[in-house]
């Protein structure tokens, strides 16, 4: 029989190895623990959204940004260049000195915004431009509506009026923005013209630039004043068409003056139910869906997605012979700027 005093030595070894491996294992537990509980959190990716005027179709833009970068759990940074070349320069700068994952941008010119967007990219920055572009391969991608088919849309809709309501001859006044966007205020107003100048009684009379309503409300009272033969007015964006109409009623050329137009507001559509008849039709951008992909292609190109270098939306046409369908387009935009508004 082994003696009582040596079972007590090999029950208290046996106890004490029980107790280290124990322990050892614990011990790698608790360092597992602790490595994921130091383990840093994902960076929450900072995108900057850059638009250049103040108007409805720019609010929506930014509403689709907010959209999208709320959904992607994305901090939106959000600024005005004001159409001033400098202020867009200076707000690049400052996103750069802010070390933003993203800047999300409509140019103000394809030559002179590409140096300070070249910047951001030379200092690791995604960028990803809408409505205009720059030059080069700056932009990881580009997002725009069809500019020309925003006119050739309308132009189909004006060319049927001219036919229909004023046997084929009509003398027409066109306002844009060309000192401002010439490529893209071109590029509506030669599909607009491509279209409706088919018909050989079309005479274009005059031609202003015109971006903002008031600027819109005296050219176009000065053209009316100067041309009283004028049957149409075409504007290319949503402040000349909205100048365009108000100038009309001002002139009391209700029944005698139509306006056909390009992109939309609640104003606008207004207007389109109005009983005066002024305004005809108009091709709208979309422009919350606008900046709700631009943001979504920032966003997958900071995950390192392949990403379409130039991605091109649809417009949409809203025409005063189908009241429905410009109710139904009023209640959709009013929705979206209620959520923008959230």
């Amino acid at each position: 029989m082994e003696p009582l005093n040596a079972t007590t030595r090999s029950e208290r070894y046996t106890m004490k190895l029980r107790q280290w491996t124990i322990a050892a294992v614990l011990g790698i537990v608790a360092l597992s623990c602790g490595d994921q509980q130091e383990a840093p959190a994902e960076k929450k990716l900072k995108i900057a959204g850059i638009v250049f005027q103040e108007d409805q179709f720019f609010r929506l833009i930014q509403f689709g940004m907010q959209d999208a970068a709320d959904k992607a759990g994305v901090e939106l940074l959000l600024a005005n260049s004001a159409n001033k070349p400098d202020k867009e320069i200076q707000l690049v700068n400052t996103y750069i000195a802010r070390g933003v994952d993203a800047i999300v941008i409509s140019p103000l010119s394809a030559k002179a915004s590409a140096t300070a967007l070249q910047r951001a990219k030379d200092a690791g920055i995604v960028v990803v431009t809408y409505n205009t572009t720059v030059e080069g391969d700056i932009p990881a991608a580009y997002i725009e509506s069809d500019q020309g088919d925003l006119g050739r849309q309308t132009g189909l809709v004006a060319r049927r009026y001219i036919e229909e309501q004023l046997g084929g001859q009509a003398k027409i006044a066109t306002l844009a923005f060309k000192s401002q966007l010439a490529e893209q205020s071109d590029a509506r107003r030669n599909g607009f013209v491509e279209v409706v100048g088919q018909l050989p009684g079309v005479e274009f009379v005059a031609e202003q630039d015109a971006w903002l309503p008031e600027m819109a409300l005296k050219k176009a009272g000065d053209i009316l004043t100067a041309h009283p033969e004028i049957d149409i007015i075409w504007s290319a964006n949503e402040g000349g068409t909205v100048g365009s109409v108000m100038a009309v009623k001002n002139a009391g050329r209700e029944g005698k003056v139509v306006v056909f137009g390009t992109d939309a507001s609640q104003q606008l559509v207004e207007f389109m139910l109005a009983e005066d008849g002024i305004l005809q039709a108009l091709t709208t951008q979309t422009p919350f869906e606008l900046g709700t992909k631009a943001m979504e292609l920032a966003i997958a190109a900071l995950k390192g997605q392949e990403v379409a270098a130039k991605v091109v939306m649809d417009g949409v046409l809203v025409a005063r012979q189908d009241p429905d369908g410009v109710r139904a387009f009023g209640t959709r935009l009013a929705d979206l700027i209620a959520l923008g508004n959230q």
